[in-house]
């Protein structure tokens, strides 16, 4: 199997990638409007607003939606899955599914998920796992 892919840093997601590496699920909030959203950007996709802070989520979610993946995709042996996550701050996030069978029987929607991090190299990429351990 080859190496999983390790995700260009620029500039506007520079934040994000530096909280996944101190192990820390970091988005963007709007002051203006209340609204956290994901991916990173520098404006509000809500406002407008480009008075935007960093904070940190809770790391907690559910599953919202998913695929199983059948086919080969470099760095993931099939069947995989790959999930819509809605965190408790009401931002969706596509993600993994770790430590979790890729079947329909353990891929319960709405089941509580918590964030983990995947080392790639230098990188951390934050993926999901069910919450309290493995299913």
């Amino acid at each position: 199997m080859s190496e999983r892919q390790v995700p260009t840093i620029y500039p506007e997601t520079r934040f994000y990638w530096d909280g996944a590496k101190a192990g820390k699920l970091l988005l963007q909030s709007c002051p203006a409007c209340d609204k956290a959203y994901f991916p990173p950007r520098p404006f509000c996709p809500a406002c407008g607003s480009r008075d935007v802070e960093v904070i940190e989520a809770s790391g907690k979610g559910t599953l919202y939606s998913y695929i199983i993946n059948q086919l080969p995709a470099p760095g993931y042996e099939p069947p995989f899955t790959v999930a819509v996550v809605m965190l408790e701050e009401g931002v969706k996030m596509v993600s993994n599914i770790l430590d979790c069978p890729p079947d329909p029987e353990a891929l319960i929607l709405d089941m509580p998920l918590e964030v983990t991090f995947e080392q790639r190299g230098e990188i951390a990429v934050p993926q999901f796992k069910p919450a309290g351990g493995a299913q």
